[in-house]
């Protein structure tokens, strides 16, 4: 506002802009100075200036306290105490200036430091539910892997039993999900198997078992080797593994 009433007043004729400026805001400062110079302290303020000014100044004779020590022996500088073992500055002071009681800045500290450990404790939480979903997301993901190779272990051994037991003129498999199932079927022929299927009720890993158990016993053939013995013996003798955990 000074500014600009300034800038209103000062119209010389000639005068160029920058210069209007730069006495403008020196005549602002001027004020501000004056402003600042005539203007009564408040009573902390001045009450401020007098605590500081005596706090920096030491004490002299006239300070009875000081008397008394220096009857006694003490110098200035030195330490309290006998052998001087004490403090030598004094207690510095604590001054409160707010209106809040007394324990007020204790409790605001320790709330905040309550706040920051909440805060920690939930980054810690956090962190922990992130390295929780990361692993069981590794364990889902291996087995599903697992879930596949059984799989096509299971249509592998399926179709070595399908071949085998038509080489010893068994047209029907013993269990239906003993064979590949055909790729074109009749749907009602598809219900009925599937009526049949669950019944069983086998998951991947039991049926894998199953049916290499019975190409082992039945036709003395290992999945896992793609060898077919002579019979029990040689496969027992010279098979590298008799389970398929062995196998793996």
């Amino acid at each position: 506002y000074l500014l600009e009433l300034t800038l209103r007043q000062d119209l010389r004729p000639g005068l160029p802009m920058v210069r209007r400026m730069k006495e403008a805001i020196q005549k602002e400062e001027k004020q501000k100075e004056a402003n600042e110079k005539n203007r009564q302290k408040s009573i902390k303020e001045e009450e401020k200036e007098r605590r500081d000014l005596v706090l920096k100044s030491a004490l002299g004779n006239e300070n009875k306290g000081f008397a008394l020590l220096q009857k006694m022996g003490y110098k200035s500088g030195q330490a309290l105490g006998k052998s001087g073992e004490g403090i030598v500055e004094p207690i510095p002071l604590n001054i409160k200036t707010g209106l809040s009681g007394l324990g007020h800045d204790e409790l605001k500290k320790r709330k905040a430091e309550e706040k920051l450990e909440n805060y920690r404790q939930k980054l810690h939480m956090k962190k922990q539910a992130n390295e929780q979903a990361a692993d069981q997301f590794r364990i889902r993901f291996k087995n599903k892997q697992e879930e596949r190779k059984m799989e096509g272990d299971l249509r592998k051994s399926q179709r070595a039993c399908q071949q085998l037991d038509m080489q010893k003129d068994i047209d029907v498999p013993k269990e239906t999900w003993y064979w590949l199932e055909p790729e074109e079927e009749d749907k009602k022929d598809e219900e009925d198997k599937e009526d049949e299927c669950t019944s069983t009720d086998l998951s991947v890993s039991e049926k894998l078992h199953i049916l290499t158990t019975y190409l082992r016993e039945e036709h003395f053939y290992c999945i896992w080797c793609g060898t077919t013995y002579e019979d029990s013996e040689d496969l027992s003798s010279n098979c590298p593994g008799n389970s398929a955990a062995d196998h793996d």
